[in-house]
């Protein structure tokens, strides 16, 4: 008498395949987060995020005897071993021109750290009239150990602005883009261990 084949056992395979699967998904997740940011900003809050230099100068015409000011802000998420400020706290600009300002971060860890800004503007309202034409927040910024480095961000201030909003505050706070960083900390271990 033969015994029937046993069919309980399990090919080591599927649960390789299922782990290949939730980190393609995470991985995806990570990538969509700006977006969907963007869409919740724009389509439900109607919040205006940036817009291009080009339609940032075609939709605005310079208004040069009111001055705002713009401050500026920054912060890092307590996961994030990276120190970031503003270089200057205040600027006065005039609606409708187009402005640059700078931020430092330096990496304090020891260690390669990717990470990614996300930008608010305050008062709420004001949001929908500062227009980022250049920013480093548009992408994750990966930092060397020990590195120190200026991001730029280019910006108009819409002569639409209603006339009550005097001060208008920049801030970003920078958070360890932890997908990112993962994947950098395996590309160099697998440069490391190659003969």
């Amino acid at each position: 008498m033969t015994a029937a084949p046993d069919n309980t056992t399990r090919k080591p395979t599927s649960g390789i395949a299922k782990m290949v699967v939730v980190a393609i998904a995470a991985f995806g997740f990570s990538f969509s987060l700006i977006p969907l940011y963007r869409i919740a900003c724009e389509k439900v809050l109607g919040i205006r995020l940036e817009r291009t230099a080009a339609q940032g100068v075609a939709d605005t015409k310079a208004t040069n005897t009111r001055v705002v000011t713009v401050q500026f802000d920054g912060g890092v998420n307590s996961k994030l071993p990276w120190q970031f400020a503003p270089n200057q706290l205040t600027m006065k600009v005039h609606p409708g021109e187009q402005y640059s300002a700078s931020y430092k971060a330096t990496n304090t860890s020891t260690r390669a750290i990717v990470g990614s800004a996300v930008p608010s503007v305050a008062p709420a309202r004001a949001s929908g009239y500062f227009a980022k034409t250049e920013c480093f927040c548009f992408t994750a910024q990966t930092l060397q150990a020990g590195e120190t480095r200026d991001m730029p961000v280019r910006f108009i201030v819409d002569p639409n602005l209603p006339p009550d909003v005097q001060t208008i505050t920049l801030s970003y706070t920078f958070f360890k883009n932890d997908v990112l960083t993962s994947k950098l900390a395996g590309s160099a271990a697998a440069s490391h261990a190659a003969p």
